[in-house]
């Protein structure tokens, strides 16, 4: 503890795990909303990169939360009311599921659209992943409609965090933001 962490502070691998994951999580989401609007053969390129980023979030994700099984993050901060405890709680649950069930949705409904990350959409361009369903448009349709769902809530749970972080920092003036810095 400090004075500028009054509550503790986050292991400087979960710190490297969070801003690591910030502009991963950013370029994603960016590719998926570009995605929807290109009409030619660069279509290809951009899912290419859209499901790399997104595999590799899932990656980092998964060693993170392994992560916290070994060095648990500080204890919320007993000054704060049980009320934002719990808020803060619930909303890092959902992130955490979010960054989780995204990629997942998406892998799934690129196989049951028939087009594994194989050649032309390989991870980082040159591992084929096996392909583990044929194609099933229906099932497809279903899962793309959860990812696109959850690639909207994505946004919406970032920017409560943030907002969440400065509210701590420039209001409370509590050293929260401090934490993870």
């Amino acid at each position: 503890m400090s004075i500028t962490r009054p509550d503790g502070s986050y292991s400087a691998v979960a710190k490297i795990f969070h801003w690591v994951s910030v502009p991963l999580i950013g370029l994603a989401l960016l590719s998926g909303v570009v995605i929807g609007h290109i009409k030619d053969a660069s279509k290809m390129g951009f899912y290419a990169v859209h499901e790399s980023l997104g595999l590799t979030l899932l990656i980092l994700v998964l060693a993170r939360l392994a992560w916290r099984r070994f060095s648990p993050p500080p204890a919320p901060a007993e000054h704060l009311p049980a009320y934002m405890r719990r808020l803060s709680a619930a909303v890092h649950h959902m992130l955490y599921a979010a960054l989780v069930l995204q990629p997942v949705l998406g892998f799934f409904a690129s196989n049951a659209f028939g087009f594994p990350m194989q050649g032309a959409t390989a991870y980082l361009g040159f591992i084929d992943l096996p392909k583990f369903m044929n194609a099933w448009e229906g099932l497809a349709n279903i899962l793309m409609a959860l990812h696109g769902w959850l690639g909207w809530l994505l946004p919406v749970l970032i920017a409560a965090h943030v907002a969440a972080a400065i509210y701590h920092h420039a209001i409370r003036r509590d050293g929260t933001l401090m934490r993870m810095l």
